[in-house]
């Protein structure tokens, strides 16, 4: 797909309602390199997501006290996906295109949802991706790659962390902030050879209320990990 088409589709209107550096994080953390979107963060627009200390501030960063997103949680099935969770409404579907360790194109699954202009909440998983390849499907090298990847793709610094066990597999939850004040939090889950990663994205930490990321995390079940029990590491 070429970036002049990319600039055309339908989807890349959706991709800008999202807080852009989100993407790059996705992109990032199921990529074993640079992430599609990171490459082509220029021609995307993506570049102007991040603030150099002692740049211009933006319109983001004079609002610093915004107020958190109203939200009415549905509940999502994605049984074929191997969950379910609770959303804010109107959750949209897209496919996120990001060069793998051999340079080809994986497809990324996302789900997210945009309760106000500035906030996201998303579910992204992939099937045997590239940072579990890399690792040997070894759970806890696997998400710390994933977590240290997608710190540095998306230039955002690293708050606090937890490592637990969801639902009996392996997972980090993480807090991250990026120079413009936004917040990110993330929980990265590798369940059997599949990697989910949940995260909620605010414009600044006035705009984040706990409670609605604690629903948002703990309402998340899985059905059928993938590859349960056999680690397969030939990509199929």
């Amino acid at each position: 797909m070429t970036t002049k088409n990319l600039r055309r589709s339908p989807e890349l209107g959706t991709l800008e309602a999202v807080k852009r550096w989100h993407y790059i994080l996705l992109a990032a953390v199921f990529a074993a390199g640079l992430g599609y979107l990171y490459v082509h963060r220029q021609e995307l627009g993506l570049a102007s997501a991040h603030r150099a200390p002692g740049s211009p501030a933006t319109e983001a960063d004079a609002n610093p006290t915004s107020k958190p997103a109203t939200i009415t949680w549905q509940h999502v099935d994605r049984a074929p996906d191997g969950f379910k969770i609770d959303m804010p409404v109107e959750v949209k579907d897209i496919q996120i295109p990001a060069y793998n360790e051999h340079g080809e194109a994986d497809q990324v699954s996302m789900i997210f949802s945009n309760p106000s202009a500035d906030t996201t909440y998303s579910v992204a998983w992939a099937d045997n991706p590239p940072v579990a390849r890399v690792n040997s499907h070894a759970p806890e090298r696997t998400l710390d790659m994933a977590r240290d990847d997608a710190l540095a793709r998306t230039q955002t610094s690293l708050i606090n962390e937890s490592q637990n066990a969801y639902e009996g597999f392996p997972s980090r939850e993480f807090q991250a902030h990026n120079v413009g004040g936004g917040i990110l939090n993330s929980r990265l889950i590798f369940a059997g050879s599949r990697l989910y990663m949940l995260t909620a994205v605010f414009p600044s930490a006035s705009a984040r209320r706990e409670r609605d990321v604690t629903h948002f995390f703990n309402s998340f079940t899985i059905t059928t990990p993938a590859g349960t029990g056999t680690n397969s590491t030939n990509g199929t």
